[in-house]
């Protein structure tokens, strides 16, 4: 059960990326109007930074307003922005993990989670995961995940996630859109308060496969998942041209675009708000949310990152 006033607890990630930078440029933009904690390293932070360790998540709220809360987890090395270094990866996995027990647990009431560098964490301790999603997904137990970007003008689902481009058809299974697309339903109607969400589905291929002759997918797979739901009773549409699906008026006509592959959901939505975008698991026992993109070596430590999306993400686990 979560605890009353419970904060959001805000992982590191890399210590060698902007994540240090951005979450204390979060905290002069929320202070305590979104309560949150920071588990890393302090020495990641530099030398000026206002922060303050605290022993437990129950008390960063009193301390909020005047300096960033801080629960303390040291890793074995310093950090160099830009270089990220093999001899901290397990710290940044453990953060992963102690960030999971305190929002299963309810002392934090949501996990927000900076971006990782996953060949630093691969060559450092072995990880064996895609990415952040599917990790989350196998500390909780859950049985399935779904990565949702979210921004004011968009929603937008993957279903294929974190695989090459050519494997994608032999992925995309009618079974395993299926269970995304429930993900999807259950998770607007229970985290975003839509009773009855808007569903638009793409089609895998150019002009969702024009009638079979630029693709047998839709036909195959995706239609008859799309037929079967409506049947239920869902608001669902599709299997729709990836090409019209988001201009302003198309966007009008639904709550979630449920896309067949990483690009195809992504690129509209950094399109439309780079800076903005949030990442959300849908299917966690608890909320997740990460800001929408990477580590950006090429600029850590040199005081220019924009910490738009992580205010965003926070704001939005503190909703």
């Amino acid at each position: 059960m979560r605890a009353p006033g419970a904060p959001v607890a805000l992982t590191c990630g890399e210590p060698a990326g902007i994540g240090p930078e951005l979450a204390l440029g979060a905290w002069r933009a929320l202070r305590a109007r979104v309560p949150f904690f920071w588990i890393g390293d302090p020495r990641h932070l530099g030398a000026d930074a206002p922060w303050v360790e605290i022993d437990h998540p129950g008390a960063a709220a009193a301390v909020a307003a005047t300096a960033m809360p801080v629960l303390a987890h040291r890793f074995a090395g310093p950090a160099v922005p830009g270089q990220p270094s093999a001899e901290n990866a397990r710290g940044v996995i453990e953060v992963i993990e102690r960030g999971v027990d305190l929002a299963m647990s309810g002392e934090a009431r949501a996990l927000c989670t900076a971006p990782i560098h996953k060949q630093a964490l691969i060559d450092g301790a072995g990880f064996a995961y895609p990415g952040h999603t599917e990790f989350l997904g196998v500390l909780c137990g859950a049985d399935e995940v779904a990565m949702m970007l979210v921004c004011a003008q968009l929603r937008v689902v993957p279903v294929t996630i974190h695989i090459a481009l050519k494997d994608v058809p032999g992925a995309l299974t009618p079974s395993l859109l299926e269970r995304r697309l429930r993900i999807v339903r259950d998770g607007l109607r229970s985290r975003f308060g839509l009773a009855e969400p808007r569903i638009a589905v793409a089609g895998l291929n150019p002009h969702a496969g024009e009638g079979g002759k630029m693709g047998s997918e839709e036909a195959a797979i995706i239609a008859p998942v799309i037929a079967r739901l409506a049947a239920e009773g869902w608001c669902i549409t599709g299997p729709l041209p990836a090409d019209t699906m988001f201009h302003a008026a198309a966007r009008e006509g639904y709550d979630v675009a449920v896309c067949m592959y990483h690009d195809q959901a992504l690129i509209p939505i950094k399109t439309l708000d780079f800076d903005g975008g949030v990442n959300v698991t849908l299917g966690l026992p608890f909320l997740r949310t990460s800001p929408d993109h990477g580590t950006a070596f090429d600029i850590a430590g040199r005081g220019i990152a924009n910490p738009s999306s992580l205010i965003a993400a926070l704001e939005l686990a503190g909703r």
